[in-house]
């Protein structure tokens, strides 16, 4: 449950930048904000690996670009979905998506296959001089 609650709150994250730096993506409020991360977490799971399976032949041929196109349309999905969070034309999707992308990417290296957080501790060796 924690490590569900934490992807949740790593996609609230990244969509609230997205928010923040992509003209053409509007939040309207805190819980359209809560509810479009948890939306776009379950479209993820369900809908974009059958939307990512028929797409396969253009997605070998772009050498994967094209999930960034995929994933601009499941924003576009959550914003159909969710009153109060908008997203205003597919380009501001397309840069929103690849924006979520890369900060989910970044926040997700800190959390293991059973959601929880990790680090990396460094050990000083005896003789390190310092």
């Amino acid at each position: 449950m924690l490590g569900f609650l934490l992807r949740w709150s790593i996609n609230l994250v990244a969509l609230v930048a997205a928010g923040i730096f992509i003209n053409g993506v509007l939040i309207q409020s805190v819980s359209a904000g809560i509810l479009a991360a948890g939306i776009l977490g379950i479209v993820n799971a369900v809908i974009r690996p059958v939307a990512l399976l028929f797409t396969l032949p253009i997605n070998l041929l772009t050498l994967g670009l094209f999930t960034l196109v995929i994933n601009a349309a499941m924003l576009q999905i959550v914003a159909a979905l969710v009153p109060g969070f908008i997203v205003e034309t597919f380009g501001a999707a397309f840069f929103a998506a690849l924006l979520i992308s890369v900060i989910s990417w970044l926040l997700n290296i800190f959390v293991s296959g059973n959601g929880k957080v990790v680090f990396i501790k460094t050990v000083k060796k005896d003789g390190d001089g310092g």
